[in-house]
């Protein structure tokens, strides 16, 4: 008779890569586990895994199983979503977040999460906005918190709040009160985001609008080397205005007005269309009470 728990070792062991690890995740012996798959062997009359390699390869018949076991487990959720409590809901949630989020907000998601769904296994990921819609279009992801620049109909999306970013630099950089003509951003360096970045993105597209040609720019996928970087005088970058407000205040960091503002940049909550979403559903309206941008955890 095969079993969920069958079907679960089989998608550990592949989703982890080892029959080690995929015992370590389920809380079982390495025996244990080998014996699930040797199960599954008999009932089938196959081998599942090729055990001439060193590592936990599928073979073609595995490779069948392995879609079809995607298949239950999700299947499985998505009945327990509709018919538990949130008390008693098991499953694991995986949540993808850019950095921002990451160091502002995310602990108190985490936190709403855990009261309500104290059962619900969740597994936070910290990546570019492009890499996030691509791990949640290849169903690696549950839901992921990103800038609102993505317009796909294979995706919900809930709005968050809006971030207002303004043009800074170490104080020495520009000593001038005045206003700053945007042209003038060419005679320094420009510290941005990749295009990766959802905030780099919309800002490449922005002063492109504007005929703005940056001749000197360092481009870091990292909020916290951004800020660094501006802080120790190297160029100035565009960078989220209340959550560096501390520093703004300690004289480190030196808001520069420019004759047009920055547009803000408004987040959102994104999962798939094509998947039962109650829990995702659940989590974004979390997301929406729990969102906070303007304090950074580490100043």
């Amino acid at each position: 008779m095969i079993t969920l728990k069958q079907i679960e070792a089989i998608y550990w062991i592949v989703e982890l890569g080892s029959f080690e690890a995929a015992a370590a995740k389920l809380n079982m012996s390495q025996s244990a586990i080998s014996k699930r798959v040797q199960e599954l062997e008999d009932a089938f009359g196959v081998s599942i895994f090729d055990r001439s390699k060193r590592s936990a390869r599928l073979t073609q018949k595995g490779l069948e199983l392995h879609g079809c076991a995607v298949d239950m487990l999700r299947q499985r959720d998505n009945l327990l979503d509709r018919i538990s409590s949130k008390e008693t809901l098991v499953r694991r949630f995986r949540l993808g977040v850019t950095e921002l989020t990451a160091l502002t907000w995310l602990p108190t998601l985490v936190e709403q999460i855990h009261q309500t769904y104290p059962k619900v296994d969740l597994e936070p990921s910290i990546e570019l906005s492009t890499d996030l819609l691509r791990r949640l279009e290849a169903d690696e992801l549950d839901l992921i918190i990103v800038p609102d620049i993505f317009r796909d109909a294979r995706f919900i999306s809930t709005p968050l709040a809006s971030v207002e970013n303004a043009w800074m630099c170490a104080p020495s950089l520009y000593p001038s009160d005045e206003p700053m003509d945007l042209q003038l951003l060419s005679s320094f360096t420009v510290l941005t985001q990749g295009g990766s970045s959802g905030t780099g993105q919309t800002y490449e597209r922005w002063l492109a609008e504007h005929d703005v040609r940056l001749t000197r720019t360092l481009t870091s996928n990292y909020l916290v080397a951004q800020v660094g970087l501006a802080i120790a005088g190297v160029g100035l970058s565009y960078l989220p205005r209340q959550c560096m407000s501390a520093l703004i205040e300690q004289g480190r960091l030196k808001v520069i007005h420019t004759d047009l503002p920055l547009p803000p940049i408004s987040y959102v909550c994104v999962h798939r269309a094509d998947r039962y979403q109650g829990l995702s559903s659940e989590v974004a309206r979390l997301a929406q009470r729990a969102c906070d941008f303007t304090r950074l955890i580490i100043t």
